[in-house]
């Protein structure tokens, strides 16, 4: 049998006084479990003390901390299932805690964080701004300094909400372990910087012309795939091709849904691959084993501190000669991972069923895979010829019709 008490506390003069919260007492495996309910009433520590005895009498586990988990408990908690499950992204996540998260509800318990305080954190978030391009002074030619500002911008709203991400996987981690029975409403905000860039096969090729040699079939391998270029296709080794079952394959926990992916050969493809499988054989003749797909010759510093310039070594990033190629062929700002968009639409082009095009690509779920298939201008335009055939198809009809009754002789009624 349960009860509920007041706890005493002594004060310095030796006398003793009730504090005005109450706690409850019942008994969970043969043993007194005492705990606070927060409230000074009656009727609420009565009707809390009903629910303790009731799940003790049905054998539901009762966690006397539920609800006073803290904000910094929550933190480790999230923290840790990044580094259980191997998440890239630890520092990311850690960084939006400690600069961002952190400032705002540190010292507060999940309980206590509201919807209310949830916003006035967005509209506190909305006021801040990022550190774009630090303050540097410049030595120019003539020997003399130029001192370049510093240039900040506003916070997005992306960013924003992958914070907000970030608050509600806490809330869920805490709730799925038994601390918090109740989590707030958290709305994101509205993101409107969709990315929509295509390459049609004109802005392809002129890309193409003005990159380096070495970097073309790297490219052209993600405009076919729609592979992702930095995690997915430059890593990509040699064993990963099967020659006798026509496919490029991408190995389990290597890609960003840590699934496994294929991408049966097309005859472009196989044309891609050939001449980077010749180079291959050619080093590996003059005694150099190079396993990736694609390398290049490359300036490599030596023990004794020179350079010297040595073949078959990995491509790993191209920015530079990227925007260079970009800004001749008359596209700038465009972007590698466009690639991905283009394959998509490439792919709905040529009537692949969509099962397959997102094996393909990698996409898990569909409602990500309508995102990239964003219908362009082309698609429009070649929908409106269909409609402009359909009417013709229809006006003909109609005209046919009409010629058809006026030659018609109506008969007389009798």
């Amino acid at each position: 049998m349960g009860s509920f008490y007041r706890r005493k506390q002594k004060a310095p003069d030796g006398t003793s006084r009730e504090l005005p919260t109450i706690w409850i007492k019942y008994y969970q495996n043969g043993r007194a479990v005492r705990e606070s309910t927060g409230t000074t009433k009656e009727t609420v520590a009565r009707r809390m003390l009903r629910d303790r005895e009731g799940d003790v009498e049905k054998g539901i586990p009762i966690n006397p901390k539920v609800g006073r988990v803290t904000f910094e408990e929550a933190a480790t908690d999230f923290l840790n299932d990044y580094l259980i499950n191997g998440r890239k992204t630890y520092k990311n996540a850690k960084h939006r805690i400690d600069a961002h998260l952190a400032p705002h509800f540190r010292g507060k318990r999940l309980l206590s964080i509201t919807t209310s305080d949830i916003r006035a954190f967005v509209a506190a978030r909305l006021t801040d701004t990022i550190v774009v391009r630090k303050r540097r002074v410049k030595k120019l030619r003539d020997g003399t300094t130029r001192e370049i500002p510093e240039l900040r911008r506003p916070v997005s709203a992306g960013e924003i909400n992958r914070e907000l991400a970030t608050l509600k996987r806490m809330f869920s981690l805490a709730k799925r372990a038994g601390k918090l029975y109740h989590t707030p409403h958290i709305e994101k905000l509205r993101e409107d910087n969709v990315r929509r860039g295509f390459f049609e096969p004109a802005q392809f090729a002129d890309v193409i012309g003005h990159l380096p040699a070495p970097l073309c079939p790297v490219v052209t391998f993600a405009y076919l795939t729609g592979w992702r270029l930095k995690s997915e296709v430059l890593p990509l080794e040699w064993r990963q091709v099967d020659w006798d079952g026509r496919h490029v394959r991408l190995d389990p926990g290597t890609t960003k849904n840590r699934e496994g992916r294929t991408f049966p050969f097309t005859a472009a493809l196989e044309q891609l691959l050939k001449p980077q499988l010749a180079e291959q054989e050619r080093l590996k003749k003059s005694g150099r084993i190079v396993p990736y797909v694609f390398a290049r010759t490359a300036l490599v510093k030596q023990p004794d501190g020179t350079w010297t310039s040595e073949p078959g070594q990995r491509i790993k990033v191209f920015r530079r000669a990227w925007r260079t190629a970009c800004r001749a062929a008359g596209v700038p700002g465009r972007i590698l991972h466009d690639f991905r968009r283009t394959a998509v639409r490439n792919l709905e082009r040529a009537g692949v069923p969509r099962s397959a095009a997102m094996a393909m690509v990698g996409h898990k779920t569909e409602s990500i895979y309508r995102r990239y298939a964003i219908v362009d201008a082309g698609v429009l335009r070649d929908a409106a010829a269909k409609i402009d055939h359909a009417a013709g198809v229809m006006g003909t009809l109609s005209g046919t019709l009409t010629a058809n009754s006026a030659s018609t002789p109506v008969a007389e009624s009798a």
